[in-house]
């Protein structure tokens, strides 16, 4: 294998109920009101009491709210001055139902957009009267996109929009409809701008395609966290040092792309792709297989701390498997590539006991792929990369020292959050 960057970490870490050692990074979705009862990621109020909430990215936390000293501001629920004074993103009160919130010392009049809706450069017209149903179906893809961009986050990979803060190397989506009798919406990734096809919000629709196209599995979240893949990989990997080994494991970008799909639609995956990839798309091209298996990276990272937050832990369940060993990472001989190596073990446990799950009430499996080893080597890459760059991205100004000593404030004095509603929402951008 040709020498990479080696990057060795020593992160803050979470930890199982068991006291092992979980990756660093993520947050736990895992939220409560107030008043103690349950609340989740996309609800603006609490049912149990009517508590106002709002989800703040810089914390990654569903936070409680109670009004602040002025007109539509708000604080964290009963925290000692100073506390941090928010604004609701502007998107509230639309169909994206966003409850995300923003600091009120950054907002830009005229429009208060949160980070993950300042994204957006081109929305569906809600007022079409041929297609009243884009209201609902924007809302879907909002909730999606709002999980994807709050993970990223909290990796500390570059999210920044290309429409309005970072023009040359941002992030922005379109949303679109195919017209009814006009060419059809392809979803996908172009230098930073990322097309969905509006589509797919219909679940109808994407499970046709789904079976059309003999995927085992097709979500809106799926394709966000795919083609997100794409973008990450220009940003990057694309000119930098882990390109060497990038192509040592997923091969050569270079050759035709357009070639290697037209060859993928007419004779289909390559044989045997199941011992090397982790799906047959993968086997397309080396940007698809780096695009899918960033994908399940993602995947893997939000579900197992998503269970871990809620203390889920498959290990006191009676479960039958063949662990992987070290031999089977990228960089074996990396300092925390044992963490990797559970973490990788703590998923393969999970989700054979979800699969076993939704069996049990007739449905297909939670999670239907298997991981190859070499599969598994490439996820140990992207971890590598993403952990690299979310810790050069969390080295402290003085000006963000003082943000998070008020953030550690206000969390010290808000109970441990757990998951729930939805309200409405509005993005004042181009409608297509």
């Amino acid at each position: 294998m040709p020498s990479s960057p080696r990057i060795f970490l020593s992160n803050v870490s979470l930890s199982t109920s068991d006291g092992t050692a979980h990756l660093p990074g993520l947050a736990g979705r895992a939220y409560r009101c107030q008043c103690g009862c349950p609340v989740f990621f996309r609800n603006s109020t609490c049912l149990a009491c009517g508590t106002p909430l709002g989800y703040d990215p810089e914390q990654a936390r569903l936070l409680p709210l109670q009004p602040g000293d002025e007109a539509d501001t708000w604080i964290a629920w009963q925290v000692e001055a100073p506390a941090t004074v928010y604004l609701r993103c502007a998107n509230l009160q639309t169909p994206a139902a966003c409850n995300w919130l923003l600091p009120a010392s950054r907002a830009e009049p005229p429009v208060l957009l949160c980070r993950a809706c300042r994204l957006n450069r081109t929305i569906p017209d809600l007022n079409d009267p041929d297609h009243p149903d884009n209201g609902e179906l924007w809302g879907r893809v909002e909730l999606a996109k709002r999980r994807l961009v709050s993970a990223l986050l909290v990796l500390g990979l570059p999210v920044a929009s290309r429409v309005s803060e970072d023009l040359e190397e941002g992030l922005m989506f379109d949303f679109l409809r195919s017209p009814d009798f006009g060419p059809h919406i392809l979803t996908g990734h172009d230098t930073g701008l990322i097309t969905l096809n509006l589509n797919e919000a219909d679940d109808a629709i994407r499970e046709a395609a789904r079976k059309a196209m003999r995927e085992p599995y097709r979500t809106l979240l799926g394709h966000l966290r795919h083609e997100v893949g794409h973008y990450y990989w220009d940003r990057l990997v694309s000119g930098t040092d882990w390109l060497e080994d990038f192509r040592a494991l997923f091969g050569d970008e270079t050759q035709d792309y357009a070639a290697s799909l037209q060859g993928n639609y007419e004779q289909g995956p390559r044989p045997g792709w199941q011992l090397h990839y982790v799906s047959a798309y993968a086997s397309v091209h080396p940007w698809e297989d780096w695009a899918e298996c960033w994908a399940h990276y993602l995947h893997m990272r939000d579900t197992v701390d998503t269970a871990l937050s809620f203390g889920l832990s498959p290990d006191s369940a009676q479960l039958e498997f063949t662990a992987f060993t070290l031999d089977a990472l990228y960089q074996p001989e990396h300092p925390e590539a044992g963490r990797f190596l559970a973490f990788l073990n703590q998923w393969t446990q999970l989700t054979t006991l979800l699969n076993e799950m939704s069996r049990a009430m007739g449905q297909p499996d939670f999670y239907p792929f298997v991981l190859p080893h070499e599969v598994v080597a490439k996820l140990h890459f992207i971890h590598l990369l993403v952990s690299a760059t979310g810790q050069a991205s969390r080295a402290p100004t003085p000006a963000q020292e003082s943000v998070d000593a008020s953030h550690e404030q206000e969390a010290q004095a808000l109970p441990q959050l757990q998951m729930q509603s939805q309200t409405w929402a509005w993005n004042p951008v181009t409608p297509s």
